[in-house]
């Protein structure tokens, strides 16, 4: 029996690919479109068939980061523990596993365009931040769903952009150390944070 071939990606998914892994390594102004084309294996007019100008194909792949936030960014987080504190810290911990094999180099793709293009291109800003958005959704939706194990007057919307704040900021100080000893010291005082609060709520039930 002949084993089924191989499905390729079709063509916008593969430019889609390849500009999202260029723009991650060299960033985006430095990808010229004939690398682009070079890495995806298509030609200009396949390229700008799709997407008319280089813009465009960043406003794409921005667009395909949202879609793609669930299934590999939360799915895996949801499917390693169904307690919704400690899904807060396994996401950390998984961009943690992701970065320190190559030293912290390349920084989170999101991040990175925010400091790049967030100036320049501000019609591209409200995708950048839609990115943020979900990304503190799915984490406030876990603080939701820890309930009164949180105090009740907690702002879960503040907090989650706390945990943004403290993955792309210790992302960052790791890039520039090559260590993770700063992204592990942000994570600890997030730990220490969520301790308190977690003691706090356990001693308002206590008998008195």
């Amino acid at each position: 029996m002949t084993p089924p071939a191989t499905i390729q990606p079709d063509t916008r998914t593969r430019i889609l690919d390849a500009a999202a892994r260029l723009f991650h390594e060299q960033g985006f102004n430095a990808t010229g479109v004939s690398t682009i084309l070079r890495e995806a294996g298509v030609n200009p007019g396949s390229l700008y068939n799709l997407f008319p100008s280089k813009d465009a194909l960043l406003a794409s792949v921005l667009e395909r980061y949202t879609q793609l936030l669930h299934p590999v960014v939360m799915a895996p987080v949801e499917a390693r523990t169904n307690d919704p504190i400690e899904r807060v810290f396994a996401l950390l911990q998984q961009y943690r596993d992701w970065f320190l094999p190559l030293d912290f180099r390349l920084g989170c793709p999101i991040g990175n365009l925010a400091l790049e293009v967030a100036d320049s291109h501000p019609e591209i800003r409200p995708l950048i931040q839609q990115n943020f958005d979900g990304w503190s959704a799915y984490v406030k939706k876990w603080l939701d769903d820890a309930g009164d194990r949180l105090p009740r007057d907690l702002d879960r919307i503040q907090l989650a952009a706390t945990v943004l704040t403290v993955m792309e900021g210790g992302l960052m100080q790791a890039r520039s150390s090559r260590s993770a000893a700063a992204y592990d010291a942000s994570v600890a005082q997030l730990r220490a944070y969520f301790d308190l609060l977690l003691a706090r709520t356990s001693a308002g039930r206590s008998p008195s």
